[in-house]
């Protein structure tokens, strides 16, 4: 393992795809463009496309190969083709738990012995195809409390191994909004409306921009606004009052909320199936991020 190594794995676990044909196998990671205008009204997709140079410069001598680069309006795409016997492709599979699309994906356990600055970079890699930053991710409408949100679609066991991993590196988690009934749905609005699925959302962990320093962006837009951010956080907030874990806090009483049915869906993990929750800490507690 090295950081350009932990760099492409992050990548690869936050948003990519691995094709695997009788003698060679395609990876592919998508970029969205979650927007397709900056904060201060910039083109994204110039944004990413000059990013890639230094993508590039990270991950080709790795692989020992070329890049292919395609970009969309509402994403950019970066792929290489390499035989499925080299050592850097077994590598790959083998971090990410022989998975096939980030959904199925897991974090080999070996990934929390790497060093700290490779699990920073791990965390960049996978920041800069699902994390973003934007003035509207502030936390309770106060002022300055901007926040980095790392989004992830269906994968339980990711969410907790990606705030585990935070933790290593001593980033606490200021919350994670979990598609789970209970929080995407916590009134039952929705599901009175018809629409009983409708927590079926990506879980979002989220946080404090100033926190989120250390591990930083590799695209050019969202480092920019990541910096902007923190500044401006920096100027409402005391840094000792952002740098705490929930298990840190004084413990607030979640608000009793209403039984959803969705609690006993068969997507939840077992752990969690047929429980209810009234805060994120519980739930998180139960899966494994804990002191």
């Amino acid at each position: 393992m090295n950081i350009e190594m932990a760099y492409l794995i992050g990548m690869i676990l936050g948003n990519g795809e691995i094709q695997k044909g009788n003698q060679e196998t395609i990876v592919t990671i998508d970029i969205p463009h979650k927007n397709l205008y900056t904060d201060d009204f910039q083109d994204v997709k110039v944004y990413v496309k000059a990013s890639i140079v230094d993508i590039r410069s990270i991950v080709e001598p790795l692989i020992g190969s070329n890049l292919r680069f395609t970009q969309g309006d509402r994403s950019t795409k970066i792929s290489f083709v390499k035989p499925n016997e080299e050592y850097v492709m077994r590598q790959i599979l083998k971090f990410v738990g022989n998975g096939r699309k980030h959904s199925t994906m897991e974090m080999n356990s070996d990934l929390f012995n790497i060093t700290t600055d490779e699990k920073k970079s791990l965390l960049r890699g996978m920041a800069d195809v699902t994390g973003y930053i934007r003035k509207s991710n502030i936390a309770y409408g106060q002022l300055g409390a901007h926040r980095v949100y790392i989004e992830i679609p269906c994968n339980w066991q990711m969410v907790i191994d990606v705030a585990n991993m935070l933790k290593d590196v001593d980033i606490p988690v200021q919350t994670i909004d979990f598609g789970h009934p209970n929080f995407r749905d916590s009134e039952l609005k929705k599901y009175n409306e018809g629409k009983e699925y409708y927590w079926k959302k990506e879980h979002q962990i989220k946080i404090y921009a100033n926190e989120f320093l250390p591990i930083g962006f590799n695209i050019k837009h969202k480092q920019d606004a990541l910096e902007k951010y923190s500044d401006e956080l920096l100027n409402y907030f005391d840094p000792n009052k952002t740098h705490k874990f929930y298990w840190e806090k004084s413990i607030k009483k979640g608000k009793n909320k209403p039984v959803h049915p969705g609690e006993n869906d068969i997507s939840l993990p077992p752990e969690i199936r047929g429980k209810h929750f009234n805060s994120w800490t519980e739930l998180a507690k139960v899966l494994g991020y804990d002191k």
